[in-house]
């Protein structure tokens, strides 16, 4: 099971991969928040030898040429340790801050990962570029803008959901499913494996030919002082999470989905700072893992590893670095002891 987290910043983005690097981490990620997705991962490529991904790319409103000439060259200069990870993110956010169509998330996402394969398979394989799909057609590829093969292939496609049917959708076309972090262990094995197991029985592939990316918001501290500071961090992310219509289901997984409502009046309310006060305590343990490095290390291994492929770790807080060390020293530990 590999250990990865978020890549912070732009311009640090590369020193902060190196450190990143240093401290045991197999792996860095970027969001599509407040900076574009792919620039940080070039720096952190020529500075690392670390696994990098996006976490994840929305896909909807990005054109697949420009999403494929973007993948094609950060698997090249990383030789061959990028994934392409993509999402469907939610409807108000696709129409009213990209301006672009939503519907129908599911078919479309399946269908670019259709067309994406096809333009890999133009430059790695000389194939004539010929696809005509109901929401894409890309007819021409003329050699002045074939960038030809490289020695790494195409890089993986993996698919962030949470609903059932992205999530099968995801174990049928994909090559890797971006669990959500806002997610309990109840949620992963009641609702999202068995949508896996849909999807690989569909494609005719078991487990071992799939990639699980678990991940996991972590509440993590060495005193008293650091885990104050890391519970405040995850209450303010958990509101957020919350308050979001689509990850509800989640909560109703615990009986909890008359939060999502109250968390929702208050964003349109404008009262951020009130939601944080809705996340009790065991709502905090249930949603995140929490505790010394040695217990989230312990709790990390038993949800995971038996599933996971790879771990990432959300720290929504100001974390030490050395306590980022402990926690993944204790991983491979444990690991190293099952």
């Amino acid at each position: 099971m590999k250990l990865d987290t978020q890549l912070q910043g732009l311009r640090e983005a590369g020193e902060h991969a190196a450190r990143l690097e240093r401290l045991g981490l197999d792996g860095a990620f970027t969001f599509e928040g407040p900076r574009e997705v792919f620039t940080p991962l070039v720096l952190a490529a020529q500075r690392t030898q670390l696994d990098l991904y996006t976490n994840a790319a929305i896909a909807l409103p990005r054109n697949p040429i420009q999403l494929a000439h973007q993948a094609w060259d950060l698997q090249e200069l990383s030789e061959g340790r990028f994934a392409l990870g993509l999402a469907s993110q939610v409807r108000g956010h696709i129409e009213r801050r990209y301006g672009s169509t939503f519907h129908p998330p599911v078919a479309r996402i399946r269908e670019l990962v259709a067309v994406l394969r096809a333009i890999f398979d133009c430059w790695q394989n000389g194939t004539r570029l010929n696809f005509q799909g109901e929401y894409y057609e890309h007819t021409l590829m003329p050699p002045l803008f074939n960038p030809g093969p490289q020695e790494a292939g195409p890089p993986p496609i993996w698919l962030g959901g949470l609903g059932p049917k992205m999530v099968e959708m995801a174990a049928t076309v994909g090559d890797g499913l971006l669990v959500m972090p806002f997610c309990t262990e109840r949620f992963l094995t009641d609702h999202t494996l068995i949508a896996v197991d849909r999807g690989l029985t569909a494609s005719g592939r078991d487990r071992s030919e799939f990639s699980l990316i678990c991940e996991s918001i972590i509440c993590c501290g060495r005193s008293e002082e650091e885990l104050e500071v890391a519970r405040a961090g995850t209450r303010m992310l958990l509101a957020f999470y919350g308050s979001t219509p689509a990850y509800r289901a989640v909560l109703e997984a615990h009986g909890w989905g008359d939060l999502q409502l109250e968390l929702n009046a208050l964003v349109r309310e404008n009262r951020w700072v009130a939601m944080d006060a809705l996340i009790e305590d065991e709502m905090l343990e249930t949603l995140a893992i929490c505790g010394s490095p040695s217990e989230v290390a312990a709790e990390l291994v038993r949800r995971f590893e038996p599933v996971a492929a790879r771990v990432g770790f959300y720290f929504p807080y100001a974390i030490d670095d050395e306590c980022i060390e402990e926690l993944v020293d204790a991983v491979r530990s444990l690991s190293a002891s099952t």
